[in-house]
C-alpha cells in the first residue's frame, strides 16, 4: 500500500519526490535575416472593426426599412365571414383605417386542403370622411369550390 495517500497526522508534511526550483527562461535569439522581420507589440484590428460597423449599420437600416413596410400598420383587417359557391367566394371583413382614408386589401380563397383557389385585390372606401372602420363584402373568383376566405393584408390605397 502506498504510504503517501494515508491520512494520518504523520503524512501531512510528506512530499513526493524532490523539490524542484523555478527556472527562468529567456527569449529565443534568432539569427538575423533568417526568419524575416519580426513584429513587436500588438496589432490593432482596424479592418475587422470597420467591417463590423458597416455590417451593423446596414442591418439596422434594412431592419428599419422592413419595419416601415411590413411592421405595425394603421390598416388592420378582421374576417367577419365568408360564403363559398362553386365559382366564387364572398368574403365579409372589416378594416380599421385612419380617419377618412381608404384601404387596398388582398383577399384570398383556399380549398379544404389549404391550396389557394382564388385571389383578388380590392380597394375599400369609407362611407364618410370621419369613419375609422370600413365593412365590406367582396367576391373573389375561384377556380374550384373554396372552403376558407382570408384577408392576406391591407395597406393604404394608392
Amino acid at each position: 500500500m502506498d504510504s503517501a495517500i494515508l491520512a494520518d497526522a504523520t503524512d501531512k508534511k510528506r512530499t513526493r519526490g524532490l523539490q524542484v526550483s523555478e527556472t527562468r527562461t529567456t527569449n529565443p535569439v534568432f539569427p538575423p535575416g533568417r526568419y524575416g522581420h519580426r513584429r513587436e507589440g500588438r496589432r490593432r484590428p482596424v479592418v475587422p472593426v470597420i467591417i463590423l460597423v458597416v455590417v451593423l449599420a446596414a442591418s439596422v437600416l434594412v431592419s428599419v426599412k422592413l419595419y416601415q413596410r411590413y411592421g405595425q400598420t394603421d390598416y388592420q383587417a378582421q374576417i367577419v365571414g365568408w360564403q363559398p359557391t362553386d365559382t366564387a367566394m364572398t368574403i365579409k371583413f372589416t378594416v380599421k383605417v385612419p380617419a377618412g382614408k381608404s384601404a387596398e386589401c388582398v383577399l384570398r380563397a383556399r380549398d379544404y386542403g389549404g391550396n389557394e383557389v382564388g385571389r383578388r385585390t380590392v380597394v375599400v372606401k369609407p362611407a364618410d370622411a370621419s369613419a375609422t372602420s370600413i365593412s365590406a363584402d367582396e367576391p373573389v373568383p375561384t377556380s374550384k369550390r373554396g372552403s376558407v376566405g382570408d384577408v392576406v393584408g391591407c395597406q393604404p390605397a394608392g
